[in-house]
């Protein structure tokens, strides 16, 4: 995209359009997982005839050949008026010879159903008609609004998934004054970044072994802490507000309130990407579920001041080791936003991940629709480390199968034996397995693993 330089732009009667003239608007809009957004050949960058042109010169040829074919002289008269036209639209001495456009995006990065405004300038050295805007718009984007006034083109996309999208490009046809000739300008509007919208949490289970870090979380050991888990005799040298009055009055010696520490965790978060399951019910996407529940155990874990990294297996493996703060959440869901770039893949065989990327006694949490045979393999190398793990299993919904087919009921029966056996594995190498169900809250989700905490296994 070229920059227009400050000074240039000249632009004279642009508002002079004809009453029929319109946008033109070539949005792709959301397109299905299975055909990616390609843009189309680029227009060629010299002036050539418009439609309105074209329409003249057939006019013109018409005439001509009906005043051949008959033998009456007025038809050549008509003949000769959209051929004058044409000839001096090839003259056009007043065109601009430069064209440039600078598109502005007001934002990069934004939220599902968040807008995205863009205004584009377009600078000139000639006189011009009125400008056309084509618009292309990527996957995962949608056109909503569309305002063209003289050199200037509003836009408002509207971001539908989650992903790293291209917004497209916008082909600007310029028309001369009388609108015979035309010439295109492409604006490429670059990359945006869609975060997901994260499920509602609140609850931040723990593992047994805590880090040795200063948190939130109340840890099995004594320590420095609010809740209180004892007594015990008192030592000399601690602080006297800690005496426990009611037994040291009933044991006749001074004793004190021992409280439990407080810790921090670490948190991994695992994503699986290995394919990505439409529900035939309702279309939803298992991939899609699967990062705004990532998102909303991030976002919980980091408001207790935890440390959370995330973990993406299928197509690239992608990792960001734990960390907290407030922009750890942003940087977390940049690191999964690869998963999905303009609806591509790319997934190879992952069965062990490297060592550095779940830290020793992290508690992870892992996002997958157990469709794969390849997330057991690595589940199985995750408890053969001993990190405790939970495994949350994101909805795919029943496969679609011909009522007529006398089979139906009994590979349905079979498909549902499956899934059972599957997790029926998992709890068996002591992996707790949650159903993460439509409609409901992570919490209910996760309401489960309150009960108890959580432990890994034997390194």
């Amino acid at each position: 995209m070229r920059t227009a330089r400050q000074g240039e732009r000249t632009p004279q009667d642009t508002s002079g359009a004809p009453e029929d003239r319109r946008g033109l608007v070539r949005a792709l809009g959301p397109q299905p997982a299975s055909a990616p957004a390609v843009l189309p050949a680029a227009p060629p960058p010299h002036w050539r005839a418009s439609e309105r042109a074209l329409r003249l010169a057939t006019v013109s040829a018409a005439a001509g050949a009906a005043a051949l074919l008959t033998g009456r002289s007025w038809l050549l008269a008509l003949a000769v008026g959209p051929a004058v036209l044409l000839v001096l639209a090839a003259a056009g001495r007043s065109r601009p010879v430069r064209l440039d456009a600078q598109a502005r995006v007001d934002r990069r990065r934004a939220f599902e159903g968040d807008s995205i405004d863009v205004r584009i300038e377009l600078s000139f050295d000639g006189v011009v008609g009125w400008v056309d805007p084509g618009v292309f718009a990527g996957p995962g984007i949608e056109l909503s609004a569309l305002e063209s006034t003289g050199a200037v083109v509003d836009l408002r996309f509207t971001a539908h998934r989650w992903g790293r999208w291209s917004l497209g490009a916008v082909d600007l046809d310029v028309h001369d004054r009388g609108g015979l000739t035309r010439r295109t300008v492409r604006v490429d509007l670059g990359e945006v970044q869609v975060f997901p919208t994260p499920s509602h949490s609140s609850l931040t289970p723990v593992q047994v072994r805590l880090p040795e870090r200063i948190g939130e979380h109340t840890a099995g050991q004594s320590g420095e802490g609010v809740e209180v888990i004892g007594v015990r005799p008192h030592v000399w040298g601690e602080r006297q507000r800690r005496i426990h009055w009611p037994s040291t009055s009933r044991r006749g010696t001074v004793q004190i309130n021992q409280f439990a520490a407080e810790r921090t965790a670490d948190v991994v978060v695992l994503i699986d990407a290995f394919a990505d399951f439409l529900d035939p019910s309702d279309g939803t996407s298992s991939l899609d579920e699967t990062v705004r529940a990532a998102a909303g155990i991030t976002r919980a874990y980091l408001r207790s001041h935890d440390r959370v990294g995330v973990v993406s297996v299928g197509g690239s493996t992608r990792w960001l080791r734990p960390g907290n703060g407030a922009a750890q959440f942003y940087r977390l869901v940049e690191s999964v936003l690869e998963v999905r770039k303009d609806l591509t893949y790319h997934v190879p065989d992952v069965a062990v991940l490297p060592r550095p990327v779940i830290p020793a006694d992290a508690l992870v949490y892992v996002l997958t629709p157990l469709g794969d045979q390849r997330v057991l393999d690595v589940l199985r190398d995750l408890t053969e480390r001993g990190n405790p793990l939970v495994v949350i299993e994101v909805p795919t919904g029943d496969p679609e199968l011909d009522p007529r087919d006398a089979i139906a009921d009994l590979a349905l029966q079979l498909w549902h034996a499956d899934c059972e056996a599957v997790r029926y594995t998992l709890r068996s190498w002591g992996i707790p397995v949650l159903a993460l169900r439509p409609g409901e809250g992570l919490d209910l989700t996760l309401a489960p693993l309150r009960r108890t905490r959580i432990r890994g296994g034997n390194r």
